[in-house]
């Protein structure tokens, strides 16, 4: 039974039944774009997949698919960015459910409104938008998934230079094999080189600071009432 109060507003038994109907709403978006994130990761790890595969067929196999592949991977990353950013709306919402609704309620607490949960996320449906920025969202998936994909396709490609079609000897015969047509061997390599700085400078400069829900240890954040709640 909820707690009898004077100064709390209290909901009626139709407003948690609707409640009710609108979580279990958020939480099936909340699982569709998760499952449109775990599709654009299975498009990434396929095609890392298929271009290791040309590229280890035989001896005299380019390199090159791997280099491809890397960049195509940096284009699944921004598309994967985008999503993340939309599910963060939906996980959001469904957190700040999870506290602020049924919390209490499996607490014993009974239901009520009085530290304003239901105001913000009336705000929040009349004016929708992102809560992280695309860069975090990038990073983010970045350091859970891409980061070891990226590495796998980093070893591979060092490891196809350093040993086909025979053991690697000299600096000049690795500028031979890393070359791309006219382009010097030591610039496809230089390029590769600052396509992972890039990478990590991607991964570590959004590390703090965060915004998406779900982390541990989150920080509050004063200007945001909205994931205060969530968390």
């Amino acid at each position: 039974m909820p707690k009898e109060t004077t100064d709390s507003p209290q909901l009626t038994a139709a407003e948690i039944g609707a409640l009710a109907h609108l979580y279990r709403g958020e939480m099936y978006r909340s699982k569709i774009w998760r499952t449109r994130l775990d599709m654009t990761t299975n498009w990434a790890v396929v095609t890392t997949g298929i271009a290791l595969s040309v590229t280890f067929s035989n001896r005299e196999a380019s390199p090159l698919p791997i280099v491809l592949v890397s960049l195509l991977l940096g284009v699944f990353l921004v598309f994967e960015g985008r999503r993340y950013r939309f599910f963060d709306i939906w996980r959001t919402r469904v957190r700040v459910f999870e506290n602020n609704f049924y919390g209490p309620i499996l607490r014993g607490e009974g239901v009520n409104v009085d530290n304003g949960w239901s105001k913000v996320m009336a705000k929040d449906y009349e004016s929708l938008h992102f809560h992280i920025s695309l860069l975090e969202a990038m990073g983010r998936r970045l350091r859970r998934n891409y980061s070891w994909i990226f590495g796998i396709q980093a070893i591979s490609y060092g490891g196809k230079l350093a040993i086909h079609p025979t053991p690697l000897a000299t600096l000049d015969e690795l500028w031979m094999r890393a070359a791309v047509g006219p382009i010097d061997g030591r610039i496809v390599l230089l390029a590769g080189g600052m396509w992972y700085m890039a990478l990590i400078a991607l991964a570590l400069g959004t590390l703090r600071g965060q915004q998406a829900v779900g982390r541990a240890q989150a920080e509050h954040r004063n200007g945001d009432r909205m994931r205060e709640l969530a968390r």
